[in-house]
């Protein structure tokens, strides 16, 4: 706890993904107050023609009451 899941468009280095986690871990131990052993983080490339369906669909709209930072686009309008 907690576990980070980022879901992006393919096409960033290993070094940018890498450089994403530490920012991120770094940021959850300070903001969340835990150790740092205890943060996870996920990294899932989704190709541009299946994000409608495979994200924006089931981790947006399906949890929009949930989330924090709403995005400003809407595939499907």
């Amino acid at each position: 706890m907690p576990h980070v899941i980022v879901k992006l468009y393919p096409g960033r280095s290993e070094e940018q993904k890498i450089q994403l986690t530490e920012e991120i871990v770094k940021d959850v131990v300070a903001i969340a107050k835990c150790e740092e052993k205890s943060v996870s983080v996920a990294i899932e490339e989704i190709k541009p023609e299946a994000w409608a369906d495979d994200v924006y669909r089931p981790d947006i709209l399906s949890n929009f009451e949930k989330l924090y930072k709403k995005p400003g686009y809407n595939p499907f309008k």
